[in-house]
């Protein structure tokens, strides 16, 4: 039999977002162990806002694994956070979340690099030059060096790791970057989602550069960090429609309060109206508009009115799982002829 390094990763009691946790433990097993072998394990939810001390056990249920290529004979063991009795704890978001494979999702990702309490790139005082050459950039005085080693490293993480991982380029924002993960399936995309996040910040630390996910970290003139996410259905895929399109941002429209309440934290520093935001307090969609709150591809309407949505309100910080309950709920109002 040969050990294996099983990183049990779940997320915790903060509000309004998670954050990750996560431990190592070593078991035996003839072969690479699939999801259905590996064990339920527990915690100490007093440390990780979800319990008290007086009873402070709760339990990791593995939900989806995947290979860690950091290490020798190892996984990463995505897991939901239980109560002793069984019943999904009420930090499990996760578990509110109906499986819906119909449901196809992908998430662009922005983030900024730190070190030192600043973006990489930036002086000790002031600012770097201003937006322009940066975003997509190319060249040590765009993009730096640790900057492009991180992302690339990164990406063969993910990819090592089965995470449908589409993609990666430089941002608007000096020091700001983004990835896409796409995924069949409301859990799995957003599944693939948190535990590219993972990946990120585990290598980071290696790098000594912390990740920031705040939506507007730099005030002023700078572009915020967003987290599109596109969706679709199949009927949106396949038959669409003007009829239906519009009855569906009429939907989006009636429960913005709802869609921004689940689109992360301090949104109203970076929906503006400026840096590629519409306004928080108001909806929007357009045809190849990226300063509406959906965005309608530019082949969206000459292919009949069906494709995708992208929904350019969510931010940098927000859950996933957060994001695709509530576009499935707005979804369901909707009725299919």
């Amino acid at each position: 039999m040969s050990k294996y390094k099983l990183e049990y990763i779940w997320l915790d009691g903060k509000k309004p977002v998670p954050e990750l946790r996560s431990k190592t433990t070593i078991k035996s097993f003839d072969k690479t162990p699939a999801l259905a072998d590996l064990p339920l394990w527990g915690f100490d939810g007093s440390s990780t806002m979800q319990a008290e001390g007086k009873s402070s056990d709760c339990i990791l249920k593995p939900v989806a694994c995947y290979a860690d290529g950091a290490r020798k004979d190892a996984l990463l063991v995505l897991c939901e956070v239980m109560n002793p009795d069984g019943s999904a704890h009420p930090s499990n978001i996760r578990a509110t979340v109906a499986d819906d494979a119909d449901f196809w999702a992908g998430f662009e990702q922005e983030y900024f690099l730190y070190k030192e309490g600043r973006p990489l790139g930036f002086p000790e005082k002031g600012y770097p030059g201003p937006q322009g050459p940066y975003y997509c950039g190319v060249g040590y005085k765009y993009v730096g060096s640790i900057a492009r080693q991180i992302v690339e490293e990164h990406l063969e993480l993910c990819l090592h790791a089965g995470i449908n991982h589409e993609g990666i380029n430089a941002e608007v924002a000096k020091g700001q970057w983004e990835f896409q993960i796409f995924g069949k399936g409301a859990k799995k995309a957003a599944d693939d989602l948190w535990m590219a996040r993972y990946l990120l910040m585990r290598l980071c630390e290696k790098h000594q550069v912390d990740v920031e996910w705040h939506c507007k970290p730099i005030k002023g003139d700078w572009n915020g960090s967003g987290m599109h996410t596109n969706f679709s259905t199949h009927h949106i895929r396949e038959v669409g429609g003007k009829e239906y399109t519009e009855a569906l941002m009429a939907a989006f429209k009636k429960n913005r309060e709802d869609h921004i309440a689940a689109y992360g934290p301090d949104n109203h520093l970076r929906l503006t109206g400026k840096h590629e935001t519409a306004s928080i307090h108001e909806f929007t969609y357009g045809l190849s508009d990226r300063g509406a709150s959906v965005r309608l591809p530019v082949n969206f309407i000459r292919n009949g009115y069906k494709g995708y949505f992208e929904d350019r309100r969510p931010n940098s910080e927000a859950d996933p799982y957060q994001i695709v309950a509530r576009i499935l709920k707005t979804i369901a109002e909707v009725p299919v002829k």
